[in-house]
């Protein structure tokens, strides 16, 4: 099963993994955290807080990006099936989990996040935005599955998130002297996994005009070769922010998704929350009391 780990469009990430197990004859599954509200589409929940769509479902179109994405699946002859995790606490995102895991017979989760954020430890300068990531992260490490990985696609992206860089970096070393990480790649244009995923992201973000994923758009970019301060959507230009599109940004960086979980620092402090509030509080106020990395540029 691929997941999408912060919700909104973090599930488009993962495609070219799904698309590239699909030319494998591999049985895939996708799900992710969701931000549409579930109170308006037209499907009935399998489980607590957790729902299954397809390209008929009906919803909010101006915000429903996983079933634009279910009607692109439909018309390139993919299963549209997809099931939406509805936010909430540490306790039901666990639950929709094992829910997932226990009937659909699961023997891999990749967890996939849009940025990298993902790995932010708790003590960073910047931790981006936590409060969705790591809730599904720490809701995938329970899980017993033979296979569980975390990705991150997009390094750099979260500059705008106040993420550090350096530290990510950091993270990644720390990783590989444990021997939880394993490589990155690039999403090149030319192979058919990547060609497909480019073409989803096109129809999805063409169907949510004005809230377009700036992720999705500025990997989407990088694969595509554009570089600097390029801006493929209104809304950015719009917003007069210097981007700085790079190959760096379409590359996929794979780990070991319990050893990422096992790293936060926070884990603990959020056990007990209930709410995504209480997980965003929680975090906060572990960070009152710890001393942070100081931010540092990457040498040029």
């Amino acid at each position: 099963m691929i997941v999408g780990a912060g919700g909104g469009f973090d599930l488009l990430s993962g495609l070219p993994l799904a698309f590239a197990l699909h030319e494998r004859h591999k049985t895939i599954f996708l799900a992710n955290l969701t931000f549409t509200a579930v109170t308006r589409i037209g499907a009935q929940p399998v489980a607590a807080g957790l729902f299954e769509i397809d390209a008929e479902t009906s919803g909010p179109m101006s915000y429903f990006p996983e079933k634009h994405l279910a009607v692109w699946l439909r018309d390139h002859a993919y299963p549209d099936r997809i099931f939406l995790i509805r936010k909430g606490g540490p306790a039901d995102i666990r639950a929709a989990y094992a829910w997932l895991a226990r009937e659909l017979r699961l023997d891999a989760i990749v967890l996939v996040d849009g940025g990298t954020d993902l790995l932010m430890t708790g003590d960073e300068a910047g931790l981006g935005t936590p409060v969705e990531d790591i809730t599904s992260l720490l809701a995938a490490q329970a899980l017993d599955l033979p296979v569980k990985l975390a990705v991150c696609v997009g390094f750099g992206v979260d500059a705008f998130h106040g993420v550090c860089h350096a530290h990510f970096l950091e993270n990644v070393a720390a990783l590989a002297k444990l021997g939880s990480y394993h490589g990155v790649f690039a999403l090149l244009p030319g192979l058919s996994c990547t060609d497909a995923w480019l073409e989803a992201v096109d129809w999805v973000q063409q169907h949510t005009p004005g809230r377009e994923s700036i992720v999705c758009a500025s990997i989407t970019d990088a694969a595509r070769g554009e570089y600097g301060d390029h801006h493929s959507l209104a809304r950015t230009r719009a917003k007069g922010a210097e981007l700085f599109i790079s190959p760096l940004m379409s590359m996929v960086w794979g780990f070991d998704l319990d050893a990422v979980a096992n790293r936060v620092l926070y884990r603990d402090a959020i056990a007990d929350a209930t709410t995504p509030f209480e997980v965003a509080a929680a975090i906060e106020a572990f960070r009152d009391h710890t001393p942070l990395r100081p931010r540092r540029t990457i040498p040029a």
